[in-house]
């Protein structure tokens, strides 16, 4: 039988979803330098025809210098009209959207981006190709400015959430990190010092988005690296961002773009697709050092589950369960031990209907194999490389998942 609790409504903070499954940010590969597509509008629409109740534009800088590289948007007030033709889309299919809003950091491609990028403290970043400066307290001034300019932008763009990215080492999980965060002033030290940019962050996001739109992070249980954030920090740091009151949930995930991709990705390393994506110098490294940074976890259904329900013990606020959910039981499972939603993302690459099928008891489990081939997709378009191509395809994560 279906799960009855699955697709009944739900609130999340202003917000009544549809049902209890979220579309998670995925990177599309969808918006050359930055711009609003059509293809990018197209990909959303078919998520929302699929049953979700809300779709997540992925990863919208703050500022130039933020994006991961630059085909990277950011969330200025000309994509903003621009990203209006696609709120609307997904409005018009009776589903919400949320835009994911963030600063790349440490993870940041300075040789693409063409300008530099910031870090809690000085270091070298294999993905910057280089040295990377401490931020300076005036820097982070302006960047929580930044993200209150991107918050208004994604309200008037007609999101009806905003997702602020705590994790995967970029900025602001790069702050909470007690083995990339050396600094002694107010932002750097102790547990609660290493938070504080993100609390400012996100008073800042909630007061610019309006009482109507919803505010979420992506908020790292385990970096996944010796000497980073983990339980011990992650779950306090949590604490305090519940009694600040300025988000709504926490989508519950872990990883590092910067040392440790695969912990949030699981399955094999497709390095072979990995190589041939890249330009010939980036291929030559990848053969030379792949194997060390692209780890090999093997999947398992509902990976992060162990971590989040330590989560969802210390708690009261509404949780989202993201990392490795397939199967209609999983779905049900993780709504009776107290989570609020489902976040899914390949799973939707494969099926964007998956959700619809769920519901009709047409299927109990995705078609995805887990082959993680879709994230070396992510230059051309992501999609599932086993979909027949008849339509639009679809996207998961890369950069961050």
């Amino acid at each position: 039988m279906v799960s009855e609790r699955a697709f009944t409504p739900a609130r999340l903070g202003p917000l009544t979803l549809k049902n209890r499954f979220i579309k998670a940010a995925t990177f599309e590969g969808r918006m050359p330098r930055g711009e609003v597509t059509g293809e990018l509008v197209d990909f959303h629409t078919e998520v929302a025809r699929g049953g979700a109740a809300m779709t997540t534009v992925a990863y919208c800088a703050v500022a130039p210098g933020g994006r991961v590289h630059r085909d990277t948007m950011v969330l200025d007030a000309r994509r903003a009209r621009g990203l209006r033709r696609l709120t609307d889309a997904v409005h018009a299919e009776g589903v919400l959207a949320c835009a994911q809003i963030g600063h790349a950091g440490l993870v940041a491609n300075t040789r693409s981006n063409r300008m530099p990028t910031m870090a809690p403290s000085t270091r070298l970043s294999a993905p910057a190709m280089g040295l990377v400066r401490a931020a300076s307290t005036a820097q982070l001034d302006d960047l929580i400015a930044d993200f209150g300019a991107a918050a208004r932008h994604a309200a008037d763009a007609g999101f009806d959430a905003i997702e602020v990215h705590l994790g995967h080492g970029y900025l602001l999980s790069s702050f909470f990190s007690p083995n990339l965060n050396k600094r002694t002033d107010r932002f750097g030290g102790d547990t609660a010092r290493r938070a504080e940019l993100a609390r400012r962050v996100l008073d800042r996001v909630r007061t610019e988005a309006g009482d109507g739109v919803a505010v979420t992070a992506k908020f790292n249980m385990d970096d996944g690296v010796p000497g980073g954030f983990w339980l011990t920090d992650s779950l306090p740091t949590a604490r305090l961002l519940e009694s600040d009151g300025h988000v709504d949930a926490l989508e519950l995930t872990g990883g590092s773009s910067l040392f440790n991709p695969m912990y949030y990705f699981r399955g094999e390393v497709p390095m072979a697709e990995f190589i041939a994506s890249q330009p010939a110098v980036v291929g030559l490294g990848l053969r030379v050092i792949g194997s060390r940074m692209f780890r090999t976890y093997p999947f398992t259904e509902a990976f992060f589950l162990p971590l989040a329900r330590q989560f969802r013990a210390a708690l009261s606020m509404p949780l989202i369960l993201l990392g490795g959910v397939n199967t209609m039981d999983t779905v049900s499972s993780a709504l009776d031990e107290g989570f609020e939603f489902v976040a899914m993302a390949r799973a939707l690459l494969r099926e964007p209907d998956l959700i619809n099928k769920f519901e009709a008891e047409t299927a109990r489990e995705g078609l995805c194999v887990h082959c993680t081939k879709c994230v070396a997709t992510i230059y051309d378009g992501t999609r599932c490389v086993l979909r027949d191509g008849a339509g639009q395809v679809a996207s998961t994560a890369a950069v961050n998942s």
